[in-house]
């Protein structure tokens, strides 16, 4: 017997998966449910566009969290590591936590937002053919390709109506949302921790959100990875200063004498 289809619109909040799901409406597709895995580390406008969004749709969005918490994770789960581990052989067997995630070790996709949302999926597959939206724009070769070879029963309205990243954003901004302007800050909007998050991206995290910002030093202090290969939260905070220093000083921040500074400088902030 075939099992009836239920349609699932993943949301994440963003310009795109927004602007999917608002085209879906407009176009009366069918949406059994709006699904938006919540890792406790959105931007407080993304919240608050979240319970915006909801109350203009009229419809339900489920959230979900995964059981353990973003901090926990990171901090105090137990983790099993091979004995030659770098993390061992400089803290011991006892040192718990994933520490911040690195472009081969994304474990806060992979438990704040795959687990919870497979382990939701998994039940309604006992009774339904599960069809889920996905909001990948046009211009995401790279991401359609990835997601097309991941499960035949998901759909991509935004490719289907040709609407790339800016045409999503200005669809958005036409009917009245504009995450708090968050967009005119970021390129992307997601975990606002994250250290996969390009230089630029971080700058404007510094200037723009200094409570994150303190948070974001404090959780650096705490673990054993480095925020990023190339630098700690502190350290950062170093060189954007620099840069603000010697733009004042209308000095270049790209040529050898600004790297060789800044080398001095952070050597001196150790």
């Amino acid at each position: 017997m075939n099992k009836p289809d239920y349609h699932v619109v993943s949301l994440s909040g963003g310009k795109d998966s927004t602007a999917m799901l608002l085209g879906m409406i407009e176009r009366e597709m069918s949406i059994d449910c709006i699904l938006f895995c919540d890792t406790g580390l959105e931007f407080p406008a993304m919240y608050e566009h979240l319970d915006r969004l909801e109350r203009n749709i009229g419809r339900q969005i489920t959230r979900i969290k995964a059981d353990e918490t973003f901090e926990y994770l990171m901090f105090d789960k137990p983790i099993k590591r091979k004995l030659n581990s770098p993390v061992i052989q400089k803290f011991g067997a006892e040192f718990c936590g994933y520490g911040w995630a690195g472009p081969r070790m994304r474990w806060c996709t992979s438990r704040l937002k795959d687990v919870p949302r497979e382990r939701f999926l998994s039940k309604l597959r006992q009774e339904y053919n599960v069809i889920e939206y996905v909001g990948i724009a046009a211009d995401e070769q790279y991401r359609l390709e990835r997601e097309r070879n991941k499960n035949s029963n998901h759909r991509h309205p935004l490719v289907d109506w040709n609407m790339t990243e800016s045409d999503c954003l200005r669809y958005c901004y036409e009917r009245g949302y504009d995450w708090g302007g968050l967009y005119d800050i970021f390129h992307r909007v997601s975990c606002w921790c994250c250290p996969l998050q390009s230089l630029k991206e971080l700058r404007q995290l510094y200037k723009n959100f200094p409570n994150l910002w303190e948070k974001l030093k404090e959780w650096d202090k705490r673990t054993w990875r480095k925020f990023r290969a190339d630098y700690s939260v502190e350290e950062l905070e170093v060189r954007f200063d620099f840069e603000d220093e010697c733009v004042r000083a209308g000095k270049s921040v790209t040529d050898k004498a600004f790297f060789t500074e800044l080398k001095r400088r952070l050597n001196d902030e150790k």
